[in-house]
């Protein structure tokens, strides 16, 4: 399977990957990278993770802060990467 990077430096990822899958990264400047389906993964959570908090959501996005929780549960489909992500 092959990804392409957008412009904005992320790929789309519209569901978890099965860990052992081989997915193939083509940046925008021409170069490809081979990362697994449990490094994308990781990658997915840690920018569902920053979305959560620059948006005051709690780990399970949820609105804490107003009268009653708000399920604002939003995945996040755009995750960034660049060169040299598919090693931890």
């Amino acid at each position: 399977m092959k990804l392409v990077q957008d412009t904005d430096g992320n790929i789309r990822m519209r569901s978890i990957y099965p860990q052992g899958a081989r997915v193939t990264v083509v940046f925008t400047d021409g170069t490809e990278e081979e990362f697994t389906g449990k490094r994308l993964n990781e990658l997915r959570t840690e920018a569902n993770a920053a979305y959560r908090l620059a948006n005051g959501l709690d780990a399970k996005g949820f609105d804490r802060n107003k009268g009653k929780p708000v399920a604002r549960n939003k995945v996040i489909e755009f995750v960034p990467v660049r060169p040299g992500m598919s090693k931890k």
